[in-house]
């Protein structure tokens, strides 16, 4: 059986305990990143597999410690090749989280290794 694809969303843990965003202004975060994601990469055949089994549809939220941190992980993403979206909340221009496009988790290699489940 093959394994299933995952979308991976980030998002900055500071935002809800530092600098005090609602919850619904962070869930928000990983809704736009996890939209522009699919859609700027919509011709990707790992997209369009993942749409078309939409009833099994595979999401792992991930939270990291700021914006520095969470530039890390986009920049060990594009080291490994995965396509991915950094949402930047505008007009504040606030690096807030990305989403990965649907991988397999062992093409993720150790990308994402220092984050953790979202809480």
């Amino acid at each position: 059986m093959a394994e299933a694809r995952t979308m991976f969303i980030v998002i900055r843990k500071d935002l809800a305990k530092v600098l005090q965003w609602p919850l619904g202004s962070v869930i928000a975060q990983g809704c736009h990143a996890s939209v522009a994601v699919m859609q700027k990469y919509r011709d990707d055949e790992r997209v369009k597999a993942y749409v078309d089994d939409i009833n099994s549809m595979h999401k792992v939220v991930l939270e990291t410690k700021n914006e520095a941190s969470l530039l890390k992980m986009a920049a060990n993403l594009k080291q490994n090749n995965i396509p991915y979206y950094l949402w930047t909340e505008q007009p504040e221009n606030i690096p807030t989280c990305l989403a990965t496009v649907p991988v397999v988790r062992s093409d993720l290699g150790d990308a994402l290794k220092k984050c953790s489940l979202m809480r």
